[in-house]
């Protein structure tokens, strides 16, 4: 490997790049209107217990549900935009080509999770199917499927953006940090 950047016009950066893009809006917008029907939830069970007093047992736990869904998928939000917590004072101070080739492992590491999670979360989302949910009856698999769902889709993004940066991720500005 050459020490120094990649160039960004490599065959597949314009399409990992597009992709991780659009599937990342996308997700970020479904996490918007989750995180809007959790406060209205919670709102509802705040105005329940304190002034209208209706006894309403499922605001808390569809609360619980939705904060499940949303935390997961955020984890895909986190990888496309690279903002997970990283301990990079070590590599950091790594030559590029050597930088390079473990920020790749680490990712590759990481892709395996994900895919392990994803193979392991399809039993358990399916054996939700089989439980009832403390909500109006429901069963348990949609709230299961968070896991599989989220871990398909944190495996898309990790390999997006593996394609797309290809260990060079510290050595380019961020886009919010860019002056141009």
């Amino acid at each position: 490997m050459i020490d120094s950047r990649p160039d960004e016009e490599y065959p597949g950066w314009g399409f990992a790049s597009l992709w991780s893009d659009r599937i990342n809006r996308g997700v970020e917008l479904i996490l918007a209107i989750l995180m809007a029907l959790l406060v209205l939830d919670v709102w509802l069970g705040v105005i329940d217990r304190y002034y209208f007093r209706w006894q309403l047992n499922w605001p808390e736990a569809f609360a619980r549900y939705l904060m499940i869904w949303a935390a997961l998928l955020a984890i895909s939000a986190g990888i496309a935009r690279r903002d997970h917590i990283g301990l990079m004072s070590f590599v950091g101070r790594l030559p590029m080509s050597i930088r390079r080739g473990m920020l790749i492992f680490a990712d590759l590491v990481t892709l395996a999770l994900f895919i392990y999670l994803f193979v392991t979360g399809v039993p358990f989302a399916l054996g939700g199917f089989r439980r009832e949910a403390m909500i109006f009856g429901a069963s348990m698999g949609p709230f299961f499927t968070a896991v599989p769902a989220a871990a398909f889709l944190a495996s898309v993004q990790m390999l997006l953006t593996l394609l797309r940066d290809l260990g060079s991720q510290l050595d380019r500005p961020k886009q919010e940090e860019s002056l141009t």
